[in-house]
């Protein structure tokens, strides 16, 4: 019996680019940075000044101060970019969706920002005085259950915490619980708001981000000998996904196929990936072959190009391990270049690149790719955006932990 085909029905997002889906893409095509001076909070005493934060958004304003009390910022998001996902999908955001639909999120950090907040209430004014809401704002579960809440969704749940490959996970998992029959409808991605000043001083503490303090906007560059470290970024993503009949029955419209998906674990360290991405070579295999593609399918991979001497110089080793001569004709694009690295809400953001990039016929660039590095000869789609025929698509995140993810996307 073949396995039911997986859709995308809707989108919904909101990061360091825009905060809607149609704004997001126009930025992405025209290398539009998103990184700037963190504007949140005092920066004084960090070695790093500059993160991709979300913009022009007020919770309170967007759900009411007793709605927005109660969350993290990274619940905010969430439900922000669900309710878009939701309302592109057709779905009534005022109706309970019921039994038959699923979620599954992903987070690296979960409240973090709670987490900080209640740590130094603790210090400063004693344990009598934490917030009674921070336990149910830390929790990493948080955001998949207000979510659920607010949207009423009954199905099985689920909240994946495999670090930066969390969101990717994240759809996988809920693409097969849609395959195997368990539900028609599945509310996937994730959310993160790392950008706080512990996480950041945290990250600085192990070399991980950038500290080009005087060029924010150029401080993430995958691919380029002059990169040193990521830049912390912020956001959610959620993607509506059904069954292909239950689409049809609903006769809305398709993005594309979610049609492959393969996970592994380096088992080699808790932060460095493994000499040549021997992780992330077996799950991109994997992902192929559920797909039932071969490497010569794919046109564009929506690499997990964080901008870390380690990580750029792996990941294209794997590519090349996987696609062989092939992979100097794939077209390949770091968005983070652009949005910073959304952590757990990295993977749903580039699956979402991933699927418009598929719909339109465009690569988005990697900015900031002006001095390529030797061990990165593969075309990265350096600076400007490139229009290209298109009918498949991977996207790679890999996570601290060893965690790797892939996805493969066809064209409706």
């Amino acid at each position: 019996m073949s396995k039911r085909r997986v859709v995308v029905t809707g989108l919904g997002t909101i990061n360091p680019l825009a905060n809607n889906v149609l704004d997001t893409w126009k930025n992405l095509i025209n290398g539009v940075s998103g990184i700037d001076y963190i504007s949140s909070f005092e920066t004084d005493n960090l070695p790093v000044t500059f993160a991709g934060e979300v913009k022009n958004f007020d919770a309170n304003e967007y759900m009411g101060k007793q709605h927005a009390r109660k969350l993290d910022r990274s619940g905010h998001l969430s439900i922000y970019a669900t309710e878009e996902a939701l309302k592109d999908a057709k779905l009534d955001v005022e109706q309970r969706l019921g039994s038959g639909v699923g979620i599954v999120f992903g987070t690296g950090i979960g409240g973090i920002g709670a987490t900080e907040q209640a740590v130094r209430t603790y210090d400063e004014r004693g344990a009598s005085r934490i917030n009674p809401l921070a336990i149910t704002q830390l929790m990493p579960n948080s955001s998949t259950g207000q979510v659920a809440i607010k949207f009423g969704i009954e199905g099985p749940s689920l909240t994946i915490t495999t670090a930066c490959a969390a969101s990717a996970n994240a759809i996988g998992e809920a693409k097969n619980m849609i395959q195997n029959g368990i539900v028609d409808m599945v509310i996937a991605g994730g959310t993160e708001s790392g950008t706080t000043a512990m996480t950041i001083g945290a990250f600085a503490q192990i070399r991980a981000l950038s500290t080009n303090n005087k060029n924010p906007k150029e401080a993430c560059r995958p691919f380029d000998k002059d990169r040193d470290g990521f830049v912390m970024g912020e956001g959610s993503t959620v993607l509506i996904m059904e069954s292909e009949e239950s689409a049809s029955n609903r006769g809305v419209n398709i993005y594309g196929y979610v049609d492959g998906y393969g996970a592994s674990t380096d088992a080699h360290h808790i932060t460095a990936p493994a000499e040549g991405g021997k992780g992330a070579v077996d799950a991109m295999k994997r992902a192929l072959l559920d797909a039932k593609l071969e490497p010569d399918d794919i046109d564009y991979i929506n690499a997990h190009g964080t901008s870390t001497s380690a990580n750029d110089k792996n990941e294209t080793a794997a590519i090349k391990t996987v696609f062989g001569d092939k992979a100097y004709d794939i077209s390949i694009s770091s968005t983070k270049s652009m949005t910073g690295h959304l952590l757990g809400g990295g993977g749903a953001f580039e699956a979402l690149v991933s699927l418009l990039s598929l719909k339109n016929n465009i690569i988005p660039p990697t900015i900031n790719l002006k001095n390529q590095d030797e061990e990165c000869d593969l075309n990265y789609t350096p600076n400007f955006a490139v229009e290209k025929e298109l009918s498949a698509a991977m996207s790679n995140s890999f996570g601290f932990g060893g965690h790797n993810g892939a996805l493969v996307f066809q064209k409706n």
